[in-house]
């Protein structure tokens, strides 16, 4: 399968670009570009467990996950979230097939180490390429909930940035695309805000321990950070709402920031 990428997205962050950041997904698949979609869905989880009475608490970033609360990140996630994101692109022309990591044991798990303190959270050893090819080479973009699967057919929770890093890794993409609301990594120069064009992961920590990046911007970058997994080299952050911006990052470059794991090209 040649012409893919995968993105990365927050299924808040989806739900609210315009239609044209879709209509410009049918114009690339019409093409012959073949998106693959990762997404995840943190705040609709909250907000699902909050009206349910339920805590939500974290260790390390990771989401502390028992029975109850697994329920819940799958009825989102699988359900709501992914389903809302393949009707949006359907709307816009886009052939589209919703799918859970346990589907076809798409993402298979093991538990993480932590097991212990975080419950039901899984770390990633196998993504089920094969499947996500089928589907693309059907004619349909894969939109993929961060759930996995073990051996005896337990589901998980998983990070939906390493999810998304181990598909693109498995489906050997360099280039990962995180879509989010902000137009990348921005640095102050004379004055003037400007957009990184790259970054090493040693600029962004040292970045964040001089407060150039802060507040709701150090979980983006860590998050994009988190997606540079396996094969995957680069990771893209850029603004979804921003036009053509999957044509432009795929094809022409020049938006956004590029994030890499070890020294800058010159």
């Amino acid at each position: 399968m040649t012409n893919r990428f995968v993105m990365k997205c927050g299924g808040s962050t989806l739900a609210a670009l315009p239609d044209a950041f879709f209509e410009d997904i049918r114009e690339l698949q019409e093409s012959g570009v073949h998106p693959v979609i990762v997404h995840g869905g943190g705040p609709a989880i909250n907000e699902a467990l909050g009206k349910l009475g339920i805590e939500s608490r974290f260790v390390n970033g990771l989401r502390v996950t028992d029975e109850a609360t697994l329920e819940v990140v799958e009825m989102v996630l699988a359900g709501r979230i992914n389903k809302d994101i393949v009707r949006k692109l359907q709307k816009n022309g886009v052939q589209a097939i919703g799918l859970s990591g346990t589907d076809g044991r798409l993402i298979e798990v093991r538990p993480v180490e932590n097991s212990a303190e975080v419950g039901l959270v899984g770390d990633i050893i196998g993504v089920n390429a094969a499947l996500v090819e089928g589907v693309v080479a059907l004619g349909y973009l894969p939109v993929i909930a961060p759930i996995g699967i073990d051996t005896a057919g337990q589901q998980y929770n998983i990070n939906a940035d390493t999810a998304a890093g181990a598909v693109a890794s498995e489906l050997g993409v360099d280039t990962m695309i995180v879509v989010t609301d902000v137009p990348g990594i921005m640095r102050t120069v004379d004055g003037e805000k400007i957009v990184l064009p790259e970054v090493t992961f040693d600029e962004i920590e040292e970045m964040i321990a001089s407060g150039e990046i802060y507040g709701g911007m150090i979980p983006k970058v860590r998050a994009a950070m988190n997606c540079l997994h396996g094969n995957v080299r680069e990771v893209l952050i850029v603004d979804g709402s921003a036009e053509r911006v999957l044509s432009r990052a795929v094809r022409e470059g020049g938006i956004g920031t590029r994030i890499v794991r070890g020294e800058r090209a010159e």
